[in-house]
């Protein structure tokens, strides 16, 4: 089912240059992909294009200084792209940013930012793309980034888990709608990493922690998932494997369902419920 990732094919990946962005465009690029690597930084664009061209297989790699959060810069993109290039094959909306927020009645500005990259950055790639992948009928995929924080919403950072829960119901949105298109050769795939030491955590944990994946392991185990199908690509860490995952992932489901306060797992009085649940 990889009949998009093969030599001359187009791939455009947002957020690019770095993290699973770059480790994505590495294993593009060994393929014979044509790429086109979109990001804010002009010097992390020639810096990440430099390195692709010296492992590449001939193929054409175009850089794009964006702002995925502006529609209009990536609906001009989009016709640039298929005017260079024809089609487009694989999509991978992966431009993200966490900040800092507080609590969920504070911090609006750094709300709004959030928001406008990591969920509308999703939105506009899709809008400017899609359809224009729809009309050459070349077969395709769609891959967003998102998040376990956008499955389970951990406290801390309500910006990010509110950004990466639109980006699982839009993921999912645009999958159902790819279902209704008789004949419709591109499907859609959520990408939900786990721990991955990329230079977003970085900033924060200069250290790779022993319970983090790498960009590397985490790519790895995504193609192989998107080739068969999945639609959520669910990826483990060296702390979280598929079993704790489903888990966690049935407790939060249960707090519906049982009518517990939501985000139970984090209060004081279920944390004993909660540790015995994972145990069983």
């Amino acid at each position: 089912m990889n009949e998009w990732r093969k030599a001359g094919n187009t791939a455009v990946i947002t957020g690019g240059t770095s993290g699973l962005g770059l480790e994505t465009a590495r294993r593009y690029t060994l393929a014979g992909m044509n790429l086109v690597l979109v990001d804010r930084n002009a010097d992390s664009l020639e810096a990440a294009r430099a390195e692709l061209e010296a492992i590449g297989q001939g193929a054409d790699i175009v850089t794009e200084a964006c702002d995925v959060s502006d529609l209009t810069s990536m609906q001009a993109l989009s016709e640039r792209t298929f005017e260079r290039f024809g089609t487009v094959n694989c999509l991978m909306n992966n431009a993200g940013m966490g900040l800092p927020v507080g609590m969920p009645w504070e911090n609006y500005e750094e709300l709004t930012k959030t928001l406008a990259t990591n969920l509308f950055g999703v939105v506009h790639g899709c809008q400017a793309f899609i359809p224009q992948m729809l009309e050459s009928s070349a077969t395709g995929v769609i891959i967003n980034t998102g998040s376990k924080q956008g499955l389970t919403r951990p406290p801390g950072n309500y910006a990010y888990n509110l950004s990466k829960v639109g980006v699982l119901a839009y993921t999912e949105s645009v999958a159902h709608a790819f279902t209704q298109i008789e004949g419709c050769a591109l499907s859609a795939h959520l990408l939900i990493p786990g721990f991955v030491f990329t230079p977003m955590i970085s900033r924060f944990i200069p250290q790779k922690p022993d319970f983090a994946w790498t960009a590397e392991e985490t790519v790895d185990f995504m193609l192989p998932c998107i080739d068969r199908g999945d639609f959520y690509v669910i990826c483990p860490d060296n702390e979280s494997p598929r079993s704790v995952d489903e888990k966690r992932l049935q407790w939060s489901a249960d707090d519906l369902i049982k009518n517990r306060p939501p985000l139970s797992r984090w209060h004081t009085e279920y944390r004993e419920a909660f540790d015995a649940f994972m145990k069983d």
